[in-house]
């Protein structure tokens, strides 16, 4: 998959949550609700895994040295 795909994607899965957001602020039955409720964690983690896959890269901060910690 090409980057501007993944990009595509991305945008796609953050307007849906953008719409279930909106959507839940709205009157809704129970039943509806839930079903809003499940769509929008789907589409989070369907985001984050493609988030994932774009950018794999994770950056963490070296461990201080024992002799350079406050104490």
């Amino acid at each position: 998959m090409m980057l501007d795909e993944h990009f595509a994607g991305i945008r796609a899965h953050r307007n849906n949550i953008h719409r279930c957001r909106r959507l839940l602020v709205t009157s809704l039955s129970d039943a509806e609700r839930q079903l809003i409720e499940r769509r929008l964690a789907e589409e989070r983690a369907a985001l984050n895994a493609l988030f994932a896959k774009t950018f794999p890269l994770i950056f963490s901060l070296p461990k201080e040295p024992a002799d350079c910690r406050k104490e």
